[in-house]
């Protein structure tokens, strides 16, 4: 049995994203919708900046979790994250995708990247909060930071309107980022136990589906995230994936029951944007 393909944005989608029964998941691909790309958009960018930063063995240069790896061994994390940081200190243009999506009643929003454009447009509003995946390098023994509106942290979980989730950590408000292979690897060593993801996000995909904005599956830590994300969530799911998917990216849309959206991810978020409802 082979994963499902439309090329026509659902009803469902639609109707599931404004009535906030369906959550966005965003990848570092809804970068490309911004007017200005003023940060790393790929993990090949990224590990090509840090490469810019500190030397690094051309084996490894075009593995970004390996130069984060190489850095942190040889130059200290703090240079890690110093070079993070300046890797995504400008704020992108939000995209109209993005002003849409902070405009919905969503009470998740998941982001695998590092940047802070939805934390920027959300940023009109007073009743969200976000919640950080943390490096164990950094907080040993705390899996999740808590941050209000405005910034400030929280030592406890916030019950707001809606949670803006960053597993991989972002550079607002304060510059947590998993990054490194060492990072990942204390991660997915609990995740399975669901130990990493905060509970209230828990809680809230239990009524969910989710979809998938700007990611590709071609790798497999955003598989391991997403999976681990998802479990237990009501659905259904959808992936907007233009390009063929990749023999492991076909298994895991099959393996998760995800519908895939055969289209350019600009063109569904002009019609998300319009309100375009295409298909039954």
């Amino acid at each position: 049995m082979s994963h499902i393909t439309v090329n026509e944005v659902p009803v469902a989608l639609i109707d599931g994203l404004r009535a906030g029964k369906l959550a966005p998941f965003l990848g570092p691909e809804m970068l490309s919708l911004c007017s200005d790309q003023p940060v790393p958009a790929t993990p090949l960018a990224l590990a090509t900046f840090l490469n810019s930063k500190t030397s690094v063995p051309g084996k490894i240069r075009n593995r970004l979790t390996a130069v984060a790896q190489f850095i942190e061994n040889f130059k200290h994390r703090k240079t890690l994250v110093a070079a993070m940081d300046q890797a995504y200190a400008a704020t992108p243009t939000p995209s109209p995708l993005h002003r849409w999506l902070a405009a919905l009643p969503s009470p998740l929003i998941v982001d695998c990247w590092y940047d802070r454009t939805m934390r920027s447009v959300l940023g009109a509003r007073t009743d969200w909060a976000e919640a950080q995946g943390l490096s164990q390098s950094e907080h040993f023994g705390t899996w999740i930071g808590w941050y209000t509106a405005q910034g400030d942290v929280s030592p406890d979980p916030i019950e707001a309107t809606t949670v803006l989730y960053k597993p991989w950590g972002s550079a607002s408000p304060v510059g947590n980022y998993l990054v490194s292979d060492t990072d990942y690897v204390e991660v997915l060593t609990e995740i399975d136990i669901q130990t990493p993801i905060p509970a209230l996000v828990q809680e809230r995909r239990a009524e969910l589906g989710f979809v998938f904005l700007g990611c590709r599956f071609n790798d497999q830590l955003p598989r391991a995230f997403a999976r681990q994300i998802m479990t237990r969530s009501k659905g259904p799911h959808y992936a907007v994936l233009a390009d063929e998917p990749t023999r492991m990216e076909a298994r895991f849309l099959e393996e998760q029951g995800i519908t895939r959206i055969a289209l350019p991810l600009a063109d569904v978020a002009e019609r998300l944007t319009a309100g375009a409802v295409l298909t039954a």
